[in-house]
Order: structure tokens, then sequence, then C-alpha cells
């Protein structure tokens, strides 16, 4: 038998056999999805991973199910370091299988942070081609972080409020938020930008940002239908501009 040290505690193993089986029989709980005791190791999840210092050796990281116990070992299952690289080691599985639900459960129970964050964006690019080719603000851009590629504004004051990158979004990832005269868009729950909204002179609800009207203002695009200046709402609008005005404006009171 071997004398071994597992966070503190002094423990007896037999030597040579492999680590992982004799931590989760001490009562340590270490995550694992590719251990089986009857195979040969893979290493192929890298959840177990453990913190382990030889004699006369620093300590360094360690996958339980292929180290061997050796008299002497120190052995540390829960570390700064141990969760970072089960966390990634978690976020790797998920890229590969996202739906699994035994590597979900994983997560849970060891508390791991994988980074990753569900946010509905398939990365199809209909928002950021509709803002530069259609409404010409070019607010929106592709930019990677780490492994992924994320929707993200080109600059804090790019975005005028539109709202065309959250219709035409097909998984609803863009969304928007009016409180108090304040329009919020957001994708992953980050903020693309704020915006001051403006309200109708006829209905008095708040219909439009400050910055799109001035973009609709000052753009040069060819539009089929010239209209006059005004910052009316398009149901007020499509009202007061009808040609029997007289019947419609008895309506606008009610």
């Amino acid at each position: 038998m071997a004398r071994i040290l597992i966070n503190g505690r002094n423990h007896e193993a037999p030597e040579g056999e492999c680590l992982l089986p004799e931590l989760t029989a001490l009562g340590m709980k270490i995550p694992s999805l590719c251990y089986h005791r009857s195979l040969t190791p893979s290493v192929a999840c890298k959840l177990c991973v453990v913190e382990i210092k030889a004699q006369g050796k620093p300590a360094r990281p360690r996958f339980s199910c292929a180290a061997k116990i050796k008299d002497g070992l120190e052995v540390t299952t829960e570390s700064a370091l141990v969760y970072q690289m089960r966390s990634k080691a978690l976020g790797d599985l998920l890229k590969m299988a996202p739906n699994a639900k035994a590597i979900h459960q994983i997560g849970r129970e060891f508390g791991l942070s994988t980074g990753l964050r569900p946010d509905g964006c398939i990365r199809c690019r209909l928002c950021v081609r509709v803002c530069n080719e259609i409404i010409g603000a070019r607010a929106l851009k592709i930019e990677k972080r780490g492994d992924l590629k994320y929707v993200v504004p080109t600059s804090v004051d790019a975005c005028i409020g539109c709202l065309t990158c959250t219709n035409i979004c097909p998984t609803g990832a863009i969304r928007y938020e009016d409180h108090k005269q304040v329009r919020t868009v957001l994708i992953r729950d980050e903020v693309i930008a704020r915006h001051t909204l403006r309200h109708c002179e006829i209905c008095g609800r708040q219909f439009a940002t400050e910055k799109f009207l001035k973009h609709v203002k000052t753009g040069d695009g060819a539009h089929p239908e010239e209209k006059h200046e005004h910052t009316h709402c398009p149901t007020c609008a499509k009202l007061y501009y009808r040609k029997n005005l007289n019947l419609v404006a008895p309506r606008l009171g009610k």
C-alpha cells in the first residue's frame, strides 16, 4: 500500500493502481465521462484533471484516469487551475455535443463555467448585412472571440435604433426594450445602444429614436414616395395624409 496525501489528509491506496477510482472510492467527487475501469484510459474528456505533486517535483495538473498511485503523492482535487481546466474541457465537449444532457449535468453538479453563453445567434449575418446594405448605419460587425465569432457593435454610437436588425433576426437573438422614453437594443443581454425616443405629435406614442429620424432626414437614398417632414408614428402618418382628412381627424380624438 502507498501512503498518499489527498487535499491535506493522509490515505492509503494500492500502489500502481489508477488514481481516479481510488479517489472516488474515498468519497472524492471527480467529474469524468470517458473512463471505464475495464478499458485502457483514453484521456478523451479531460474532465478528471487534478493537481499532483510527486516527491521532489513541483505540483502540476494530471488526468487522474491515467495517473498511477505512488508512495508520497500529494493530490489536490480542487484548485483554481483545476477549475479552469475542467471548465475549458467542458466547453470543448459542448462544442461537439451541445445538447448532451450528461455534459450539462456535470457542469451544474461541479459549478463549472465554460465561457459559452447560449445566445440564439446562428451567425447568419442578416443583421450585419441589412445594417450595411439597406440602412447604411454600419453599426454591426462579426468579431472573433476565442474560438467563436460574435455579432458586436462597430462602435458605441453607430447604432441608430431603427430596429431593422431585431425584425430581420430569424432567431430573436437581437431584441429591444422601450422604457421611459429610452430604447435599449441588446444581443446576448449585452447592450448594443441606448437611444432617446421621440413622441408622435398626434397620438403621443413613442415611436422612433432621435438618431433614426436624423438618419432619415439626412440620408441621400431615393424613396419611392416623397413625403413631407414630420414626427408622426406610422399609424398616424397614414391617417393624417389620407385625402379625406376631415373624416379621419375626429377619430383621433376618441
